[in-house]
């Protein structure tokens, strides 16, 4: 396993994709796009010679600086919470909750944010990475739905704390009506742990939800099949 010091060497700078500052997200998504033309001259050298053995191995090697390639060789279950390679998911989930059409023209890729959600909700985490999943969390119920968006329910109810209900309570208070649905919603499934959060119980919320809330789902309710 690469120790933490690997990683930063290798993928560090990307935590400039979550950055304020325009210039640095810029930056690293020139970055990012250098790694994706270097992943891609070796995959297609690998095309030209798929059958040396050194070709694919340099596709792997060159995949291992770009995202999400970089992270889909991870334990999985509870070891994820004590691998190197997790700040990096968080960062990658990061991105996706905050520059959302970024990461889409960047590194889109809805089955990996699926199976790290999964991951991430499935182990166990410290105190400082509950609080960034806390943080995470509310970043994400404040936004219209996106693709796979409703596995973060898995994450909310593995760090169920009065500290995330706050903040739910919080969002659901707000002015935004996007919040009120989302953090009411994912509320509502925390008091009922033994509720599936599937697309029938997702409506069936949205049918007794104040009439508010029920016409701004209905321009939306598509998207939430994925």
């Amino acid at each position: 396993m690469d120790g933490a010091d690997v990683w930063h060497e290798r993928l560090g700078w990307r935590f400039g994709l979550i950055a304020s500052d325009p210039a640095e997200r810029g930056a690293a998504l020139a970055r990012l796009a250098d790694a994706e033309r270097n992943a891609q001259d070796a995959w297609d050298r690998f095309n030209k010679a798929w059958r040396r053995r050194s070709a694919h191995r340099n596709y792997v090697e060159a995949l291992r600086y770009s995202l999400p390639g970089g992270l889909w060789d991870r334990p999985s279950g509870p070891d994820m919470g004590t691998w190197p390679g997790l700040p990096y998911v968080l960062c990658f989930l990061e991105w996706e909750a905050r520059y959302p059409q970024e990461w889409t023209r960047y590194a889109k890729s809805w089955g990996t944010k699926e199976d790290l959600i999964r991951d991430v909700a499935a182990a166990r985490h410290d105190e400082t990475v509950t609080s960034k999943l806390v943080e995470l969390i509310e970043t994400v119920v404040q936004r219209p739905y996106r693709c796979k968006d409703r596995e973060y329910v898995r994450v909310a109810r593995a760090v169920d704390s009065e500290y995330l209900r706050s903040r739910l309570e919080r969002a659901a208070r707000s002015d935004n009506p996007w919040a009120q649905r989302h953090a009411g919603y994912v509320l509502w499934l925390l008091d009922r742990p033994e509720v599936p959060n599937t697309r029938h119980v997702w409506r069936t919320w949205l049918a007794a939800a104040p009439e508010s809330q029920h016409r701004l789902a209905s321009s939306g309710s598509r998207s939430t099949a994925s």
